[in-house]
């Protein structure tokens, strides 16, 4: 009996030091979210280069104003603040529920690891985009998103790694088909983004 004592208040301590190391009130519901408003900014993407533009089918061979590149970019932008605010909105919902404190080093840590390979990515593209090398930008932006993942999610659900994995391998596939940049990033910030966000809903915030 007393052993089965000991087992438990060993496994208790290992999760109050697990969720101490770790932010566990990120919301999967804002995982599935984010990916809802990526297919929809990757619908008005496709009608913002297909039919508001010159185009023969291929990137090689896509003419694209100035001014819809500015739409893709508004488009981009958009996701990325509705994905965010809800992101935020979402995670404190839960954090107040679960009765953890939202902003604490764990989450610090947790923004920092995240946004260091994000902003490097952001820039990168920029780059390219005013160098009008716009064939990389659709891998580019899954390979830096799924890296940021991977180096965020060692200060939250482990879930996380495997999107960013994902996310990864997507973006470097992408690479070898450029002319499908457009389905590539609706698959990986769309698709994938309410996969594992639905994974990670019923894992843990249906508990």
């Amino acid at each position: 009996m007393e052993t089965k004592d000991y087992l438990k208040d060993i496994q208790d301590i290992k999760q109050m030091m697990s969720q101490s190391s770790r932010f566990m009130s990120l919301s999967g519901l804002s995982g599935v979210l984010a990916g809802v408003y990526s297919l929809i900014g990757a619908w008005l993407a496709y009608k913002t280069i297909y039919f508001d533009t010159s185009t023969s089918g291929s990137y090689r061979d896509l003419v694209i104003s100035f001014e819809a590149v500015y739409r893709l970019l508004l488009i981009g932008i958009s996701v990325m603040i509705l994905s965010i605010i809800t992101g935020l909105f979402l995670s404190l919902r839960k954090a107040t529920k679960g009765k953890e404190e939202f902003w604490n080093p764990t989450s610090r840590r947790l923004l920092i690891n995240f946004l260091i390979p994000l902003l490097t990515g952001g820039f990168f593209i920029v780059f390219l985009i005013e160098k009008n090398i716009l064939e990389l930008v659709a891998p580019l932006t899954l390979i830096f998103y799924g890296l940021a993942c991977v180096n965020a999610s060692k200060y939250t659900l482990g879930d996380v790694r495997y999107l960013g994995i994902t996310q990864i391998l997507l973006g470097l596939l992408s690479t070898w088909f450029l002319s499908y940049g457009l389905l590539f990033w609706a698959l990986g910030f769309g698709v994938c983004n309410i996969l594992y966000g639905s994974i990670m809903y019923f894992k843990y915030d249906r508990k």
